[in-house]
């Protein structure tokens, strides 16, 4: 508390000085650093750098509860949805993690994972862009066995949901992994058919910027990789709409 009260007095000292010096002129320059200065001091302080940006161990954390939930909503554990995990991590994290993550997720299968409540952490901690790739992984376990059930559709928008990921943008992930229709093209890029050929560009570069690669490459080159394969879903989608349109 003292700090914060000497701090306030160095504050009205600074703007009174300002006062006395340059007039009304200085209490504005004084002000206007004040504040820019406080809002970078934020920005660079390691505890909110932490909590946008979270760590891959939180990712992975995060990830392997998520997976256990995703792999048991048809009453069935896949061996191919196992494998798929096991070379996801292999490639993300290195594979001296494989081993660790493989008894912590037998671990999570048999206990009750709370999705709400891994959410809570995952909201707080993790950027909108390491929830979308986060999402786009977990239709991956899901799509390993070949097919994603009802079961495992109704899941997967569940945790879109408790992730703070909007129905358009959960559905646009889930579209990806279709066989890219022209319908499945106006889903990835959340827009309707009946959108103007300029609502399609717009649509675009707002998808471009939203699922960039360079937004979770601090997790690392391959997660990086993964996120890029989403990036040309994008892409692809655009491509085929320009086509049917002929623009």
């Amino acid at each position: 508390m003292r700090g914060c009260g000497s701090y306030s007095l160095s504050f009205l000292g600074s703007v009174l000085l300002a006062f006395l010096l340059f007039g009304y002129q200085g209490i504005i320059v004084v002000l206007v650093g004040y504040f820019l200065f406080g809002a970078l001091s934020r920005r660079m302080n390691p505890v909110n750098m932490v909590n946008e940006r979270g760590t891959r161990e939180d990712f992975m954390d995060s990830l392997l509860r998520l997976t256990s939930v995703i792999m048991k909503a048809d009453g069935k554990v896949m061996r191919s949805e196992l494998q798929y995990v096991q070379q996801f991590i292999g490639r993300s994290f290195g594979e001296s993690y494989v081993q660790e993550a493989s008894l912590r997720l037998r671990e999570y299968l048999e206990q009750d994972v709370s999705i709400e409540e891994v959410a809570v952490n995952i909201r707080i901690r993790m950027t909108p862009a390491m929830r979308l790739q986060l999402l786009h992984y977990l239709v991956a376990v899901a799509k390993a066995d070949a097919a994603v059930s009802a079961r495992e559709l109704e899941v997967l928008r569940r945790i879109a949901a408790a992730l703070g990921i909007s129905r358009e943008s959960s559905e646009s992930v889930f579209a990806m992994f279709d066989g890219q229709t022209i319908e499945d093209a106006y889903h990835i890029l959340e827009i309707e058919p009946g959108a103007t050929d300029e609502e399609v560009r717009k649509a675009y570069k707002k998808m471009s910027l939203k699922h960039h690669p360079d937004k979770v490459a601090y997790l690392g080159p391959d997660i990086q990789a993964a996120a890029t394969e989403k990036f040309k879903s994008i892409n692809q989608a655009y491509e085929k709409i320009k086509a049917a349109r002929g623009f």
